[in-house]
């Protein structure tokens, strides 16, 4: 295998701070024990492979980490997302789960073929070379800029929502006001955490995710049962939409988008052998969380649920300012996190002199900024996630690890049974990313 950029995958890496801080600093303070004992690592056989350990998490804990990759934002949207494609479009929820959770496997045992493999794009290296480490990478980072960009137009939408429309407000000849100040305020408020070098207070603010994803659906169900709203769009809902179905199945799409993840979770486990089992567990656990929501909401609010299911509660009620406030408060510290693989792959590029706070804090900066336009000018968070499912999430959590375990393993040379599995998920997830790609793009234009 060619040489890795080691600057391109620490950068990546950065990301799983939000995960396991501890392992995290542990593992590169030590540089996994191997260089300070100069002894060599642990390991696991099973069927005649070795597992190697690189990490002190325990099952348990790596099981939360997982729930706490597959648990974001997407939970907002799968209400409006059943919505879109009516109750059959269940089913491709439950589709595109079975085939992500399989290939996190395929993951696993493209890591376990090459032990020198510890990150995501070192997969795409292994199979494909430079340009394979750089097409991850790319859409790795093409990912979370889109995905805190749509932080901001949540945070917006919600905020209006509980506070309502402002006065409007000129700046520098520019008229804004409602949701648009709202956005500049909240990106203001985000700023000072993406100067931050040390994120681990925002870390364990982040980790929070799963919890959130707890209290989001109890505040809901709270507020159908005991606040009096119901499940009275019972009558309203319709069995099937084949032309909200690309949206649907895109939205879907987008929550299993964890996949750049599960290399750090693997290495950093004592037991390796079991992340097949912590697979299981996490993608079960959220499927249901997923479906629970989606049934929930569209029962509740039938085809008026909007994009976003706390933009259809009452504001007035406490439940459901928990579930408002528990969304709006993730968001924020999960930003600065998220971004800053891309921050570093930014910073890296430039020269060594170039190296500098000032310089690091003018690169922060404008990305800040850039969301910002983004977010004013395409402000439709439901449209802007089914974009980066379709495009961004397929491409990361469904085609690629098909493709470089193909390529790593040889098994693309015979045909068999898996192979044949594998092909048709690669099918799949082009002609979701081709289909949703073209609908969520009309839909964007559409409606500027």
């Amino acid at each position: 295998m060619e040489p890795k950029f080691n600057n391109d995958s620490s950068s990546i890496r950065v990301g799983l701070l939000v995960l396991n801080e501890n392992c995290y600093h542990k593992l590169q303070n030590d540089d996994r024990i191997e260089d300070n004992n100069s002894t060599p690592i642990l390991g696991v056989e099973e069927n005649g492979i070795q597992h190697s350990i690189s990490g002190p998490t325990s099952f348990s804990r790596t099981c939360f980490n997982g729930l706490n990759a597959l648990s974001g934002v997407g939970i907002l949207s799968v209400p409006y997302a059943l919505a879109s494609g009516g109750w059959l479009s269940l089913i491709f929820l439950f589709i595109i789960a079975i085939s992500t959770y399989y290939t996190g496997l395929l993951i696993q045992r493209c890591m376990d073929i090459d032990q020198t493999i510890t990150s995501y794009p070192d997969i795409g290296e292994r199979a494909f070379g430079i340009t394979g480490r750089m097409l991850v990478s790319t859409t790795m980072n093409v990912e979370l800029y889109m995905v805190v960009t749509g932080f901001l137009i949540l945070e917006g939408d919600n905020l209006q929502n509980l506070f309502g429309d402002i006065q409007l407000v000129q700046i520098f000849g520019l008229i804004i006001g409602g949701k648009q100040c709202f956005v500049i305020i909240i990106s203001f408020v985000i700023l000072p955490t993406v100067w931050l070098n040390n994120m681990i207070i925002l870390s364990y603010i982040s980790a929070s995710g799963v919890v959130a994803s707890i209290v989001l659906l109890g505040s809901i169900l709270w507020a159908a049962v005991f606040d009096g709203i119901g499940f009275q769009a019972n009558d309203d809902t319709q069995f099937i939409s084949w032309k909200g179905m690309p949206t649907a199945i895109s939205l879907y799409a987008f929550c299993y988008c964890a996949h750049p993840v599960f290399p750090t979770l693997y290495t950093s486990m004592i037991n390796p052998k079991k992340f097949s089992k912590v697979m299981f567990v996490c993608f079960l656990l959220c499927t249901i969380c997923y479906a629970s929501m989606a049934i929930v909401g569209y029962l509740m609010f039938g085809p008026g649920v909007l994009s976003q299911i706390t933009l259809n509660l009452p504001t007035n009620k406490i439940s459901s300012k928990v579930a408002i406030y528990t969304t709006l408060v993730n968001p924020i510290a999960k930003y600065g996190l998220m971004i800053k693989p891309l921050e570093n792959s930014i910073e890296n590029a430039f020269p060594i002199q170039y190296n500098t706070r000032t310089c690091s804090l003018l690169i922060r900066t404008t990305l800040v900024i850039s969301t910002v336009i983004v977010a004013l000018a395409i402000p439709l968070f439901g449209y802007l996630m089914s974009l980066v499912g379709a495009f961004l999430s397929v491409t990361a959590s469904l085609v690629l690890p098909c493709l470089c375990f193909l390529k790593i393993s040889g098994i693309y040379r015979r045909v068999g049974f898996e192979h044949v599995v594998i092909v048709g998920i690669v099918i799949l997830g082009i002609t979701i990313m081709v289909i949703g790609t073209y609908t969520s793009v009309l839909q964007i234009i559409s409606h500027l």
